[in-house]
């Protein structure tokens, strides 16, 4: 039985026992609302982004958190945002490519209060060169992830100053093993608590054979965010950079992902917003209709 599978068992049988426990009134009772990830929607967004933004509100989603709209300004977008009637507490920003200032404008242009790195690298890069940034994430040895730990430090510092709350994303590649080690541990280790905070992408730590519940119990406080991502069954364990097209990801509660132990988790462990992410190319279905889907689906749990 490979990992995925038998982590796919373990969360079938936690979902059983949740369904025993008072889940739905511990978790029901909060307030917080579900939000998105505007990737999920970038191609609704070029043709008419005022309009999708509406268009997500009526779903039911009440916050988005920005992804880096191509010809739309930062105050363009926060027009939008309050004509939408959705805020945006987080903002996922290009660190080591921009300048950290400008980029920490840009989140307090758009009301944000977290101000996240997507991908993180030990060096700047001159432009957003996809190709050279897999080959130097291929190529990661635990120092380089030490290095990176130094740099989200200096990033939470100067995030602080600006007022806002620096936090880290994870994929999968950060969970590869390295003779025992992982360059997530030493991420947690070497951050400052109160300058670097944690995003927790639950379909992409599942994908490198974690488990979410597990980080949440054992490092209460450092995760105020998490994205929910679902992957379909057959997707195998991975710690390699991008999405296997093969294995794309797919609308929540259409996974093997069982969320509402990892819901129950995050509501413990302190996450205050939760954001939908499906990484597009979206098939069969337009991405609004796919964070329709996603958004019935947590809303039953929530």
């Amino acid at each position: 039985m490979n990992s995925s599978r038998r982590l796919f068992l373990q969360q079938s049988a936690a979902v059983g026992l949740a369904s025993m426990l008072p889940f739905k009134a511990a978790y029901g009772e909060t307030t917080r609302p579900l939000g998105v990830q505007l990737y999920t929607v970038q191609d609704q967004l070029k043709k008419d982004a005022p309009g999708t933004l509406k268009d997500i509100a009526a779903i039911g989603y009440r916050e988005v958190e920005s992804f880096p709209l191509q010809d739309v300004t930062p105050a363009q977008l926060r027009k939008m945002l309050d004509d939408a009637g959705l805020k945006c507490p987080s903002a996922h920003l290009f660190f080591g490519i921009s300048e950290t200032s400008q980029l920490l404008d840009e989140a307090n242009t758009l009301g944000a209060h977290y101000a996240v790195s997507s991908v993180l690298l030990p060096t700047t890069l001159q432009a957003a060169d996809i190709p050279k940034m897999r080959d130097m994430v291929k190529a990661f040895q635990l120092d380089d992830f030490k290095k990176i730990a130094a740099k989200a430090n200096e990033i939470g510092a100067a995030a602080k100053k600006a007022g806002l709350q620096y936090a880290y994303h994870n994929h999968n590649f950060e969970f590869r093993d390295y003779d025992g080690h992982t360059g997530y541990e030493i991420l947690l280790s070497e951050t400052d608590p109160s300058l670097v905070k944690f995003e927790l992408d639950c379909g992409w730590m599942v994908t490198a054979g974690r488990n979410p519940i597990d980080y949440f119990t054992k490092y209460p406080g450092r995760y105020p965010l998490m994205h929910a991502k679902d992957f379909p069954l057959d997707t195998p364990v991975t710690t390699n950079l991008g999405v296997d097209p093969k294995h794309a990801p797919t609308e929540i509660g259409r996974g093997h992902i069982a969320f509402k132990p990892i819901l129950a988790a995050a509501e413990k462990s302190g996450v205050q917003h939760i954001f939908v992410e499906q990484d597009p190319p979206i098939v069969g279905m337009t991405s609004l209709e796919a964070i329709r889907v996603s958004y019935k689906t947590l809303h039953q749990m929530v």
